[in-house]
């Protein structure tokens, strides 16, 4: 199989590298990594040449290119079928879906008020309405899932799946910025921190050096 490459930006502060780097992972994939790193006058050149938005994550497979993170988690679980990356259950994979979707397109208020930067603790950070209604859906969603498909390990699906990797940049948010996420969501977090391949990312964004003014606003 030709090798897999995949293009992320600075660990710390890159939410969207996060998630199909957690499924490649858990694939159990090979893969190079080529970081970018952010707000540098050469990012955005260095970026198109391996993905055609400008944006990363972008994956590179031989002749095949894919540049969004769902994509490339879609991709790896077609690759790797047997790591189950979504749940076998017809019905129970269309709420994984449903769930991976809404994160993807959604809780704007979120991202904006409460940008990832996994080396930081904020306090006294006050959600304004609209994330604090993210907040609530998301703890809902954690909830239900785990209460609802959760009994064969600690994660959403019971099992790893993109799901859990779709909200792995939001569990790392809520440590950040001191969000109780109630009972069952501080439990799901701690599995989340838990997870070697998370543990992982965290330790090597903890060592990163370069730091993006914009992103620590609320230093």
């Amino acid at each position: 199989m030709d090798a897999l490459t995949l293009v992320i930006a600075n660990r710390n502060y890159s939410s969207w590298s996060l998630r199909p780097w957690l499924a490649l992972k858990h694939a159990g994939l090979p893969f190079e990594e080529v970081i970018i790193p952010l707000d540098k006058p050469e990012t955005r050149t260095a970026i198109l040449a391996y993905s055609p938005s400008g944006r990363v994550p972008a994956l590179r497979h031989g002749d095949v290119r894919v540049w969004d993170s769902l994509a490339i988690c879609e991709y790896a679980a077609e690759l790797a079928p047997n790591a189950k990356l979504w749940p076998e259950d017809r019905a129970v994979r269309a709420v994984a879906r449903s769930v991976s979707a809404e994160m993807h397109s959604g809780f704007a208020s979120l991202r904006e008020q409460m940008t990832m930067n996994i080396r930081r603790k904020v306090a006294g950070v006050v959600p304004t309405g609209s994330t604090a209604a993210d907040i609530a859906r998301i703890v809902e969603l954690w909830t239900e899932c785990r209460s609802r498909f959760g009994k064969g390990g600690p994660f959403l699906f019971g099992t790893f799946t993109i799901a859990d990797a779709m909200f792995a940049p939001v569990v790392t948010r809520f440590r950040t910025y001191g969000v109780d996420a109630g009972k069952v969501g501080e439990a799901y977090i701690d599995a989340l921190f838990a997870d070697p391949a998370m543990a992982e990312w965290v330790k090597a964004a903890h060592e990163e050096t370069l730091v993006i003014e914009k992103y620590e606003q609320h230093a």
